[in-house]
């Protein structure tokens, strides 16, 4: 997008839209969820609370894994504590492929009322972050208190204190008769822009990332919502005075729960087999529930 007209372009929902501002050495995502969001919540029964968590998580999974490159592999955010109403949160995104669920106690939850701040829906606990990077990269993970008002924040701190990268990110939660949108915005300062200073901002004082964090931060929830305004348009809202704004529309993203008996029959074949003759039941099954998805697999092994 080089400074032209944003009328007519198509409306990105459910997909990832990836854009840089090479001037400022800023890059961005900007993601949309609607009909997927949905389906993987249709999956359980969730409250109001939890429902937004979730909703928001596999907006921040889509932004965080839609900064991996390489195809096939896999970004993983795990909130974890052991004494709040919610104790686990998992979401991944892999290639287009997103899931997430929660596990919670409801007697905890009713306590807390319609809107529970996230300390006190997790207490003390942290976010997790794993990177399953593809073509012999490895696998690596940072870990941070899960502080703030919002998975956003914490994700915030996780990159100034894991990757060092100074990071802006937006969500957008709203459910109604329709069904769940959610929607989020992703800006990071690249370090090659920070050639000559520390790697390490401590106060985010540098000139080009004030200036993109002003301009980002002015993004409000309704824009990230709006069905009739197209992701590439909030990019070019945002950002139409810079010199160039390059973009590129991403994958649709689609549910993507692995899960299948050959995968699980797989999983089981690893285990001993003293270890496997005490999982069967009378009928010499091994009954599998995916937490993902709520379904139940009947494995013979």
């Amino acid at each position: 997008m080089n400074a032209t007209s944003s009328k007519n372009e198509e409306t990105y929902t459910g997909r990832l839209l990836a854009f840089t501002i090479p001037a400022r050495h800023a890059r961005g995502r900007l993601v949309r969820l609607d009909d997927v969001l949905d389906e993987i919540l249709a999956a359980h029964d969730y409250p109001a609370p939890v429902t937004h968590l979730l909703a928001e998580a596999l907006v921040l999974a889509v932004l965080i894994g839609g900064l991996v490159k390489d195809d096939g592999s896999q970004v993983t955010m795990q909130a974890q504590t052991e004494a709040g109403a919610v104790s686990l949160l998992v979401c991944d995104y892999k290639g287009g492929e997103l899931r997430g669920y929660v596990e919670f106690d409801e007697g905890k939850l009713a306590e807390l009322g319609a809107n529970p701040s996230l300390f006190a829906l997790f207490g003390k606990g942290y976010l997790a972050i794993t990177f399953d990077l593809v073509g012999g990269q490895g696998r690596y993970q940072g870990i941070v208190p899960l502080e703030g008002d919002s998975l956003a924040e914490a994700c915030e701190r996780y990159f100034y204190q894991s990757e060092q990268v100074p990071t802006l990110i937006r969500c957008a939660v709203r459910s109604d008769g329709a069904g769940v949108k959610a929607a989020g915005l992703l800006v990071q300062h690249l370090p090659e822009g920070e050639e000559g200073r520390e790697r390490l901002h401590a106060k985010l004082d540098h000139p080009e990332w004030e200036h993109v964090a002003i301009l980002a931060g002015s993004l409000r929830h309704e824009e990230l919502l709006d069905p009739e305004l197209s992701l590439e348009a909030i990019a070019w809202r945002l950002f139409h005075e810079e010199d160039q704004v390059l973009v590129q529309p991403g994958a649709a993203i689609g549910r993507g729960c692995r899960c299948s008996v050959e995968h699980y029959k797989d999983v089981l074949e690893r285990f001993p087999e003293d270890q496997r003759a005490e999982m069967r039941d009378e009928n010499g099954i091994v009954l599998v529930d995916c937490a993902f998805c709520s379904k139940q697999f009947g494995i013979e092994i």
